[in-house]
Order: structure tokens, then C-alpha cells, then sequence
């Protein structure tokens, strides 16, 4: 699918900038000299690396979700810029199968002491206790077109280990740290808006044509000698079809706790070894798999220093837990104020489990689109407090941009990269109650301070500041109100967030993202907040919040965040890494 075309709000200067040419500059990203262990970020390299989105759209028009579980993907813009909202948000309904998803061993194995047949000690790894250097890994394409639409129609051909085999004779011997790729054009080919979009699973499923190729239980048994953990295919289930065989071919890895991912796509587009392939889905409590988004980075030397990376286990989960008990969603100030809060349902016979959530929720993605209407836009829509602040706004910082960028429009180039970790741990406590609701602002002052530690800040670096907030407060019910409730309402202090003026000045040091450990970029006091907002999606940047744990990212890391990749949507879940 061809992106859109589009502009990006307007830079200082008013000449509008074409988003290919800003996301061209970014294909690598960050500052590439010497390995991971080096200490210090030093000059800038040439561009030697790109990024490789293998992950499907997820739209209501595509077949995303499996039929007949459950509603099917939907998507309700329910929050609009105008009299009642600043931001544009949406409703997120989606299973854990939905698009590009992953498999987690409790898919299929069930716990130790169950009594059931298919339980093992991997029935206790749910997909959020999926080790981090799981889902990345060396990718290693095995490519079996020759097997696609030559099984009778309701039928899959089988991937057999003779042909895993066959692969490692022209090539090397499968190991530990690999992720196995079976590519067969199946998603290529068949992953098309509906009524033809049946042909991916409906049509299969009815035994009107030709299942899509997949592993037999004996392949999964052979790369499990290989000690091969990480696996994806370009088909809609890791199980062949049709009966029973689906479910042995799961059993099969799944029992040795393996993960995969399922409906990748594009994997022709990467080299047959040498690419770091990526998989990255929601943190779900207890979730048998999650949604998902797949890449690859292709290029030397980043992509082979990320593997040696994986291989080594030195990778780092950023990301907060998804449940209901936890404060993964916005609760607004007062009474009625909330954004749609994180729920889950079972859907039967299945028994897997259908999402409702904000696109905010948990660690996400925050496009230019959030807080900036479309071109056009008349700001007399706005409420008259927020007009206000506009002025100000605009009288400080020059116009407020427009922008229709919306999350899958944002290059994964854009966020991942070279990680700069700005300590702000000593802003907290540094406000009065009489001031509440406030945050502790992070001012440019504050990020030249470090620049003089240790060293410039440099263009298409990830800033992210570290304030130790979210280890501290992110927390269940009803300790979890101090996380974003209480400093709403004015019970305890915000969570140190940039200012606008801090947002320039990154953008002025080439900066594209900003990530925080804190709730939100925006602070407590809804005015600056505002103007951040502004200010990040006026000059092109994106922002990750809610993250987690940044105590364990060196100072030299390389950060992943990568949204699920749902069309027109104003926020992104996801899930965040760090490699080092």
C-alpha cells in the first residue's frame, strides 16, 4: 500500500517542507561510530541503514482480524479538535490476533500444573513476560515461494525441515539469536481491502482456494534444536490448515517458548541474512500474544552491532504493563473528564482476548496530528480559554502549525535511534503546593547543562528524559491515582515535563523525538501542556510517552519504539527497547 502524500507543518522559516524529504534525513538515525560499547556519541556517519516496515495496515476495510472472532477491528475517532477538545483521539477496538501480531508460549502451552496434556513450565510466559532479546534477532529468510497456492484449496503446503535444511546448506547453520522468516508472498499477494481481501483467511478457511504455506510440527521440533526462540511468517497464522495440524505446529515451537510473529509482510525486501528483524507488540497482562508491529533495519555496521546485541541479551523492556488495575489511561481532572478507559473482554470459543482502549493508552506514540488540526482548521472553533492560549502561543513562538499526520504516517526512522538520556531526577519536589496543578518544567537550560556533560546534543538523536517518575508512581489502584489523578487535581505535584521552549530548542538541535518517563510530554497545568503539544507537532517532532525503567539504559543505547500500525489513528501503543 502506497503512503499518502503529505506536508509537514510549516518549519520557522513558513516554506511548507515535503514528509519524504524531512523522513529521507532521517533513515539512519543517530550518530554511528565505533561499537555500542564505546562511551561517548561521536560524529555523524553517512547513511548506511534502513528501516523495513514488514507490518500490515490495520483498517476496518482490510482483513486485520480473524473471522469470526469477535467484532473486528474498529477504530471511533471520538475526541475532535474544536469546542470541547484541544486533541484529537480515538476508541481502539482490536484483538490480540489482529494485523501483524505475535505469539506468546501460553498461546498454546497451558501452566505446569494444570493436569492438562499441553502443559510445561513455558505455560507461565505470557506475552508481557516475554524476555526483551526475544523479539529481536538476526533475521534469516527462508524463501518459499515455490510453495505458494500449490496445496489443494482448503490445504496448506508444509514447510518441511528438509528445507530448512536446504537453506542452511547455501547459506550457514542456523543458531541462537536467529529469527527464521518464512517467506512466501503469501500477505503480499493476498492482504487487500475487502470483498478480495477474503482471499487472506475467509476463502481459505471455506475451502475456496489454496491455504497459505507453513511449517509442519517436525520444522518447528528441527529449529528448536537450532535454538532458534524468535520465528515470523508472511501468512495469517503460523498454523497450517486444514484441523488439527494448526494446532500441532503451534504446540510444537510454543512448548520450547518460542514467540513468532504472524502476518509480516515485505519480507522479500530483506537480505537472505544480515538484517536485524524486530518485532514489537503491547504489553498485555496475561495477553497469549499481543498486536504487533515488525521491521528490520538493513545496512552495516548498525544492523550487525543491534544483532550482536540480541545475541547477547542485552536488551531492556521501556514499557509499562497493560491493565485495568493500572493508571495506563488518561483520567482527565474533576469527574466525567477521562479518556476511554483500558478495558478487555474474552471472546469465545477462542478464548482470546478483545481490547477497548484510547490510542494513548499505556506507552504510545504521539503524532504531529494529535494536537494540530488539518489544514484549514477555522481556530474560532476553539474554546474560548484555549483561544486564548493560542494567542499567547502564537505571540511567543510563531504560528501553531496544521498537520493530517496521523500514526502510521510516522517513519519508524523517526523513532528509533541513539538513545540521550537526560537525568532530571532533581526537578521533582521543586514546586509548592500553591502552585498545583503543576509540573516541574524542563527548561533548555536544563538540557545545555547535560550538553555540557556530555557532549551536543546531535540530528536524529532520541532525546528522553528520565525523571524517575513512572518507577515510582506507576502503581495499581488506588496507590495508582498518584500517577496522573492526584497531580491533575491538585493533591500532589505533576511529573517534570518540557516546555515549549525546550521543545524548540531540541527541534532547533535536529531533534525528531522526545521521550518521557513521565505520564505525558505535557505536563499537569493544561495551558503549557497545550503549547508543548503545539510545539512538538509545529516543527515535525513525535513524542513517546509512559516509559519505564530508563535506570537500566546506559549511557550508550540504541532506542526502539514502534506503534501498531493503525491508519488515521491520533496515538499509537507500542512497545519500547533499548539495545546497548
Amino acid at each position: 500500500m502506497r503512503p499518502k502524500r503529505f506536508w509537514s507543518p510549516c518549519p520557522p522559516s513558513g516554506l511548507p517542507v515535503p514528509w519524504k524529504v524531512v523522513s529521507a534525513g532521517l533513515i539512519f538515525l543517530g550518530c554511528l561510530a565505533g561499537g555500542l560499547q564505546s562511551g561517548r556519541v561521536q560524529a555523524e556517519e553517512p547513511a548506511k541503514a534502513q528501516f523495513v516496515d514488514l507490518s500490515l495496515m490495520v483498517a476496518p476495510e482490510f482483513p486485520c482480524s480473524w473471522p469470526g472472532a469477535g467484532p473486528g477491528f474498529q477504530i471511533n475517532h471520538y475526541r475532535r479538535i474544536g469546542p470541547l477538545s484541544a486533541y484529537n483521539s480515538d476508541i481502539l477496538t482490536l484483538d490480540e490476533n489482529v494485523g501483524t501480531q505475535f505469539d506468546g508460549p501460553t498461546h498454546s502451552v497451558a501452566p505446569p500444573d494444570s493436569g492438562k496434556p499441553n502443559a510445561g513450565p513455558y505455560g507461565l510466559v505470557s506475552g508481557d513476560k516475554v524476555p526483551a532479546w526475544q523479539f529481536v534477532g538476526e533475521a534469516c529468510v527462508l524463501d518459499l515461494r515455490k510453495l505458494l497456492d500449490t496445496a489443494p484449496n482448503g490445504h496448506s503446503s508444509l514447510v518441511e525441515a528438509s528445507h530448512v535444511q536446504a537453506w542452511e546448506q547455501r547459506h550457514r547453520s542456523l543458531q541462537f539469536g536467529d529469527a527464521v522468516l518464512f517467506y512466501s508472498g503469501f500477505s503480499d499477494r493476498y492482504y487487500r481491502s475487502f470483498p478480495s481481501g477474503r482471499r487472506f483467511v475467509a476463502d481459505p478457511l471455506e475451502g475456496r482456494t489454496p491455504g497459505w504455506p507453513d511449517p509442519s510440527p517436525q520444522a518447528m521440533e528441527y529449529l528448536a534444536t537450532r535454538k532458534v526462540m524468535t520465528l515470523g511468517t508472511d501468512s495469517p497464522s503460523m498454523g497450517p490448515i486444514p484441523g488439527p495440524i494448526a494446532e500441532e505446529t503451534h504446540y510444537a515451537g510454543l512448548k520450547h517458548g518460542m514467540i513468532w510473529t504472524e502476518g509480516a509482510t515485505r519480507l522479500g525486501k530483506l537480505p537472505a541474512t544480515g538484517a536485524l528483524y524486530c518485532t514489537v507488540g503491547l504489553k498485555h497482562s496475561q495477553g497469549i500474544g499481543a498486536e504487533s508491529r515488525a521491521f528490520a533495519i538493513v545496512g552495516q555496521p548498525l544492523a550487525g552491532q543491534l544483532i550482536e546485541s540480541a545475541r547477547n541479551k542485552r536488551v531492556v523492556d521501556l514499557s509499562v504493563l497493560l491493565a485495568d488495575n493500572l493508571p495506563v489511561w488518561w483520567p482527565g481532572k474533576g469527574v466525567g473528564n477521562n479518556r476511554h478507559p483500558y478495558l478487555r473482554s474474552i471472546i469465545p470459543p477462542y478464548g482470546m482476548k478483545l481490547h477497548h482502549l484510547d490510542s494513548h493508552t499505556g506507552t504510545h506514540l504521539v503524532p504531529p496530528a494529535y494536537a494540530l488540526p488539518p489544514p484549514g482548521f477555522d481556530n474560532q472553533t476553539y474554546a474560548p480559554e484555549v483561544r486564548q492560549w493560542l494567542s499567547a502561543y502564537e505571540r511567543r513562538f510563531g504560528k501553531r502549525g496544521t498537520s493530517r499526520v496521523t500514526t502510521e504516517q510516522v517513519p519508524l526512522s523517526q523513532t528509533c535511534g541513539w538513545a540521550r538520556v537526560i537525568d532530571v531526577r532533581h526537578l521533582i519536589g521543586t514546586t509548592s503546593k500553591e502552585q498545583w496543578p503543576v509540573s516541574p518544567e524542563i527548561t533548555p537550560a536544563h538540557i545545555q547543562e547535560y550538553e555540557g556533560k556530555h557532549g551536543p546534543l546531535k540530528r536524529g538523536e532520541i532525546v528522553i528524559f528520565r525523571s524517575g517518575y513512572s518507577d515510582r508512581y506507576f502503581k495499581p489502584f488506588p496507590e495508582g491515582d498518584r500517577f496522573m489523578a492526584d497531580p491533575l487535581n491538585g493533591r500532589s505535584e505533576g511529573w517534570p515535563a518540557p516546555g515549549p521552549e525546550a521543545v524548540v530548542y531540541l527541534a532547533e538541535r535536529g531533534i525528531r523525538c522526545v521521550g518521557t518517563d513521565g505520564p505525558t510530554l505535557g505536563g499537569a497545568d493544561p495551558r503549557r501542556a497545550l503549547m508543548t503539544y503545539w510545539a512538538l507537532g509545529s516543527r515535525g517532532l513525535v513524542g513517546v510517552e509512559s516509559l519505564i525503567g530508563l535506570g537500566e539504559v546506559p549511557q550508550r543505547a540504541y532506542f526502539i519504539f514502534a506503534p501498531i500500525k493503525i491508519r488515521d489513528s491520533h496515538g499509537g501503543p507500542g512497545r519500547a527497547l533499548a539495545l546497548y
